[in-house]
């Protein structure tokens, strides 16, 4: 079954010669355990420039799988030391992305965790940076209503 859950992410990727671009979003999404592994999805904003996209993150045993539909396809799997390829599928075209994991961390739990990720990506062979997540995940705190009220 989905739970409603808080998201807090941060994410800094560098690429050459420019200043590294660092992102920090809260937004509510959704988790759930299924197939022996966690979904945990919400839908971009204006802020992220991926308005109409909803991504998730699949958590199995040693593997992290980001999906991305809507305006934009992708997937793209992370398991440490090895690389993976997918078309990222844009309006306008698609291009070849290679990413290769350098670091994986994720601890889930009914009650939410954390995930760390970091990896370089290669767009048409061609080396384009690093990219670091940090997911921190938790249920949203529900208001005691029975203080709520006249004397």
């Amino acid at each position: 079954m989905k739970q409603p859950v808080i998201l807090s992410l941060h994410s800094v990727q560098r690429y050459e010669d420019q200043e590294p671009e660092e992102l920090e979003l809260v937004t509510e999404g959704l988790m759930e355990f299924r197939d022996g592994g966690w979904d945990i999805s919400y839908v971009e904003t204006e802020l992220t420039g991926l308005e109409g996209v909803t991504t998730t993150f699949r958590v199995e045993k040693d593997q992290l799988t980001l999906r991305r539909t809507g305006q934009l396809q992708s997937e793209m799997v992370f398991r440490l030391g090895c690389s993976h390829d997918s078309l990222y599928q844009m309006p306008f075209g698609a291009l070849m992305m290679t990413v290769q994991t350098t670091a994986l961390f994720y601890d889930i739990v009914p009650d939410g965790g954390s995930i760390d990720l970091c990896y370089q990506v290669s767009i048409e062979n061609t080396q384009a940076g690093t990219i670091e997540y940090h997911m921190d995940i938790r249920r949203p705190v529900v208001a005691d209503n029975a203080c709520v009220g006249g004397l």
